[in-house]
C-alpha cells in the first residue's frame, strides 16, 4: 500500500483520505518519504482516488493542507517558554540602548544650559547624575528626566521578571550562571534548542563575535570568554586561571542546556556536582 497526503493506493484501488482540512494536515504530519524511492506525485492520482475533480481543486486543497501544516509549527513553536524569553531579552536590550543614548542626550543638554555644571558629575553613575538634573532643571529638560528615570524603574522591574522567568524555562543554566546571563545566553543562541546543540567551545565565546572575527582577519588574541564573562565566577576569578573557569563553566552550561531542553525540570544533583568543579577551577593551582 502506498500512503499519500490525500489517501491510500492499494491493488489499483484508493480509499481517499477525509476531506476536513485539519484532518488531512493531521495524517500529512505522519507521512514518511525516502529520498531514495522518492517520485515526484502526479496530481492525476488524487483525481482518480476521487480527492479532487480537476489539477486547480487539487492545489487549493493542498495549499490549504500546507497552511493549516504551517500554521500549527509556529503556534507550537510560540507555546515553548523560551519564544516570550527572547522577546523580553530583546525588550530589555533595547531599553539599555534608549536610557544610554537619552543619558547621553539630557547630560549635553544639561552641560550647554549649565555651563558650570562640575564635570565630575560625568563621572557618577548615570542614574545618580539624571536625579540631580531632575531636582535642579527646569521646564522640558526637567520632564526628560523624569522620564528617563522613569525608564529605569521599568528597566530594573523588566529584569526582575525576565530572571524570574529564565529560571522557569532554564533552571539548570541559570541555577549555574544566574536568570539573566542564562536569558541572554538564550537570547543570542536564538533558541532553547539552538543553544541545547551548541558545543561548550562555542557557547564559551557567545557573545564575543566581534573580538572572535577580529582574531580570525587580523590574529589578535582570540576571545576566552563572551556573555559568561558576566558571571562572577569568571569575573571574579583570577586572571591567570579565568580562561580555565570560563572553559569548566561553559562545558557544564552546554550540559544544563541541554537538560533544560530535553527534561525541563532543574536537576539538583548535577547542580551541585556542576557548581563543586566550577569553584574548583577557580582555585590557584
Amino acid at each position: 500500500m502506498q500512503r499519500y497526503w490525500f489517501g491510500d493506493v492499494e491493488d489499483g484501488g484508493c480509499r481517499p483520505a477525509d476531506g476536513n482540512p485539519a484532518s488531512v494536515a493531521e495524517r500529512a504530519a505522519t507521512l514518511g518519504v525516502s529520498m531514495e524511492t522518492f517520485v515526484p506525485l502526479d496530481w492525476r492520482i488524487a483525481q482518480e482516488c476521487g480527492f479532487v475533480r480537476d489539477r486547480e481543486e487539487y492545489i487549493a486543497k493542498l495549499r490549504e493542507v500546507t497552511m493549516h501544516l504551517a500554521r500549527e509549527k509556529i503556534a507550537e513553536r510560540f507555546r515553548g517558554g523560551d519564544a516570550e524569553l527572547l522577546s523580553m531579552v530583546r525588550m530589555l536590550d533595547d531599553l539599555d540602548s534608549v536610557i544610554n543614548l537619552l543619558n547621553e542626550r539630557a547630560a549635553e543638554w544639561y552641560l550647554v544650559a549649565h555651563p558650570t555644571f562640575s564635570r565630575k558629575y560625568r563621572t557618577m553613575p548615570a542614574r545618580k547624575m539624571i536625579a540631580i538634573v531632575g531636582r535642579q532643571a527646569r521646564g522640558g529638560m526637567k520632564q526628560v528626566a523624569e522620564e528617563i528615570d522613569r525608564l529605569y524603574a521599568a528597566r530594573t522591574a523588566l529584569m526582575q521578571e525576565v530572571s524570574a522567568r529564565a529560571f522557569e524555562v532554564l533552571p539548570n543554566t541559570s541555577a549555574l550562571v544566574g536568570g539573566l546571563v542564562a536569558a541572554r545566553l538564550l537570547s543570542r543562541a536564538g533558541s532553547l534548542e539552538a543553544l541545547s546543540r551548541m558545543p561548550a567551545s562555542t557557547i564559551q565565546v557567545l557573545g564575543s563575535e566581534r573580538a572572535l572575527f577580529s582574531h580570525l582577519r587580523s590574529g589578535t588574541p582570540p576571545p576566552k570568554h563572551g556573555i559568561i564573562f558576566q558571571h562572577r565566577r569568571v569575573h571574579n576569578a583570577p586572571k591567570a586561571v579565568r580562561g580555565r573557569v570560563a572553559r569548566v563553566l561553559a562545558a557544564k552550561v552546554s550540559i544544563a542546556a541541554r537538560l533544560d531542553y530535553h527534561r525541563g525540570a532543574a536537576d539538583p544533583a548535577f547542580i551541585r556536582e556542576a557548581s563543586a568543579r566550577i569553584d574548583a577551577a577557580g582555585e590557584a593551582a
